[in-house]
């Protein structure tokens, strides 16, 4: 469905974002991956993708922190693969703290990679899909860009004007072939959640099974933690022509979190 396109997906060397990328591969796209890691196992990565979905792979390991390397991430996919059809703003950071507490530092950072970033991203990319008539922006905005939570006044900040951004670039881009919509998920099991769901296990003698019940005991009445392979699914739909009139939305996946 996807061949002839490429995707860059940010924070893809793992998690939520590795998912995307295996998934936009299955379906024909070139890639460009991007994030931190060893060395040696981001190139198995990368190289294990090439072969087994046959599509061009590259990697930048671009601090998302800083503009000027965002900007730069974006103009290397086009060098390296001829351009940027698809773009998923995934990348992600965490610090949970009261806010009276918060380091500014942790602020400015999570602020940075998890809103500023798409930001840049979309504004270097943008003119490349008008050009071709036809672009995907999709960005990782959490169940926390629709609701807040205690502790997380950053990140909470950050993805609820991520959901903000998306719906101007959807106006801005309407009726051009572009669209930019961005999906919330509940809790996935991955880096980003794991130390919460060892917080809640160590009070109950590190049981992670007993952990992760708890940590999803008030918020996901599913019960059931949201998947990878779920997620992956539906940025693919998004990518697909039935989706074409789909854009400036933010869908929750939650298991009903926002529902209550």
């Amino acid at each position: 469905m996807l061949k002839g396109k490429v995707a860059l997906v940010t924070g893809s060397t793992s998690g939520i974002g590795l998912a995307i990328a295996r998934a936009l591969a299955r379906e024909g796209a070139d890639l460009m991956l991007n994030g931190f890691g060893e060395a040696q196992a981001i190139e198995k990565t990368r190289a294990g993708l090439e072969a087994e979905f046959g599509v061009k792979v590259g990697w930048s390991g671009a601090d998302l922190s800083q503009p000027a390397a965002v900007a730069g991430l974006v103009e290397y996919a086009v060098r390296r693969l001829g351009g940027v059809d698809i773009l998923c703003n995934n990348a992600g950071i965490q610090h949970t703290a009261p806010i009276e507490r918060f380091p500014p530092e942790k602020w400015d950072a999570i602020i940075g990679v998890n809103l500023s970033a798409a930001f840049h991203a979309m504004r270097v990319a943008v003119p490349h899909m008008r050009k071709k008539g036809w672009g995907r922006i999709v960005n990782t905005a959490s169940v926390h860009g629709l609701v807040a939570s205690v502790e997380k006044s950053a990140y909470v900040a950050a993805k609820h004007g991520l959901v903000g951004l998306t719906k101007v670039v959807a106006l801005e881009t309407a009726g051009s072939g572009i669209t930019c919509n961005a999906f919330c998920p509940g809790f996935v099991l991955t880096d980003l959640i794991r130390p919460q769901i060892e917080a809640k296990a160590s009070k109950v003698g590190g049981d992670f099974a007993a952990g992760t019940r708890e940590l999803l005991a008030d918020k996901q009445p599913s019960k059931q933690l949201v998947t990878v392979e779920q997620i992956a699914a539906y940025i693919v739909f998004l990518c697909s022509d039935a989706a074409a009139q789909i854009t400036g939305t933010a869908l929750p996946l939650d298991g009903g979190w926002t529902a209550q």
